[in-house]
C-alpha cells in the first residue's frame, strides 16, 4: 500500500480490555502533538475478553485515525504485527505493545532518530521493571543469539521500535511463515540505531508471556538466522566418533594382551548415555530445522482476518 502519512502505529492486542483505554489516554496525545497526520492500527490477535468490544469503542472515538483488524483466533505477536505491516500507510512505521510498559511519550525521541537518517531504531528498555528471572533469560538469549546470528541487539525484547517504509516493505515481501521482525529490521537495515527508553510496570491485567514462549521464540531467531547449530552439533559428533574410536581401540588392545575383564563397566555405561543425550540433542535441533522446512513448504496463511474497521 503506498504511503499516504506520515506515521503509521502498529499495536498488536491480546487480552487487554482493561489497558486500552489507559493506552488511548496516553497515545493519543502524544500523536496529535507530533502535528502531523498519522493512523493507529490495532490487531486484536483473537483475544478472549472484551479487547474487541474496548476496540470498538475507541474506533468511533477516533475513526478518522484509528484502524482495527480482528483475527480469527490467535496466531500469536510476531503475526499480528506483519497484518499491520502488510496495511500501514505511514512513511514511518512505530510498533508499541499495549501494556504501556514502553511509555508512548518515548515516540517522538524516535521519530527524531528517523529524521536524522536511521532506517530502524530499536528502543531499549533502560531500566527494567520485569521479575529476575525474565531479566536473566533475556540476558542469556541475548548473548546466544548474538554469537550464534551476529545479529547485534541489546534488547530483542522491547516493542518499541520505529521503522523507515522501505524496511516495512522488505520485511512483509520476505514472507517468512515463522518471521522474528526485530532481527529481520536489523539484517535489511543499512543505518540502524538504539536509544534508550523508559519501561515501567504493567498498565493492568497480567503477562501473556511463560519461559517456554520465550525459548520458542528464541528458537525461532536462531534457526531462522543460522546454521551455527546443526553446524557445532556436527563437529562435536565428529570429536566423539574419534573418541569413541580411539575407546575401542584400547579396549581391544587390552582385551588382547590383558585379557577380558568386568571393571569400567560403569564407565562404559557413562560413555553410552552421553553418546545417548549428544544423539537425542542433535536430533532436535535437526527437527527444529526441519519443522521450519514444513512450515515453510505448506505455505498456510499465517493470519486470517474476521473483520476489519476502518473509516471508507
Amino acid at each position: 500500500m503506498p504511503a499516504t502519512l506520515y506515521l503509521s502505529v502498529v499495536i498488536p492486542v491480546y487480552n487487554e480490555e482493561k489497558s486500552l483505554p489507559l493506552m488511548y489516554e496516553r497515545l493519543f496525545p502524544v500523536l496529535d502533538g507530533i502535528g502531523k497526520p498519522y493512523e493507529v492500527i490495532f490487531v486484536n490477535d483473537g483475544s478472549r475478553d472484551r479487547s474487541q468490544t474496548v476496540l470498538e469503542e475507541l474506533f468511533h472515538k477516533r475513526p478518522d485515525v484509528i484502524r482495527v483488524v480482528q483475527f480469527m483466533r490467535n496466531y500469536g505477536q510476531h503475526p499480528a504485527i506483519i497484518a499491520g505491516f502488510e496495511r500501514v500507510r505511514g512513511e514511518v512505521t512505530v510498533t508499541l505493545d499495549c501494556d504501556l510498559q514502553n511509555p508512548p511519550e518515548d515516540i517522538p525521541r524516535l521519530l527524531q532518530e528517523i529524521e536524522d537518517g536511521h532506517d530502524v531504531v530499536h528502543g531499549c528498555r533502560a531500566e527494567r521493571q520485569d521479575v529476575a528471572w525474565r531479566k536473566a533469560v533475556s540476558r542469556l538469549a541475548n548473548i546466544i543469539r548474538e554469537r550464534i546470528t551476529h545479529i547485534r541487539l541489546r534488547d530483542q525484547g522491547s516493542m518499541l521500535r520505529a521503522y523507515r517504509r522501505e524496511i516495512i516493505d522488505q520485511i512483509v515481501a520476505s514472507d517468512e511463515a515463522t518471521p522474528f521482525i526485530p532481527a529481520q529490521a536489523q539484517y535489511f537495515a543499512s543505518n540502524p540505531a538504539e536509544i534508550d527508553v523508559g519501561h515501567e510496570e504493567r498498565a493492568a491485567g497480567v503477562s501473556n508471556y511463560n519461559v517456554y514462549r520465550l525459548i520458542r521464540l528464541n528458537f525461532d531467531l536462531v534457526t531462522s538466522f543460522s546454521l551455527v547449530p546443526l553446524q557445532l552439533f556436527t563437529i562435536a559428533g565428529m570429536l566423539l566418533s574419534a573418541a569413541s574410536l580411539l575407546l575401542v581401540v584400547y579396549m581391544m588392545l587390552r582385551r588382547i594382551f590383558i585379557g577380558p575383564e568386568a571393571e569400567g563397566i560403569f564407565t562404559l555405561f557413562a560413555i553410552l548415555f552421553l553418546l545417548v543425550s549428544v544423539t537425542m540433542t542433535g536430533l532436535g535441533i535437526v527437527g527444529e530445522y526441519v519443522g521450519r522446512i514444513y512450515s515453510e513448504v505448506r505455505r498456510r496463511p499465517r493470519y486470517t482476518v474476521k473483520r476489519v474497521l476502518e473509516k471508507l
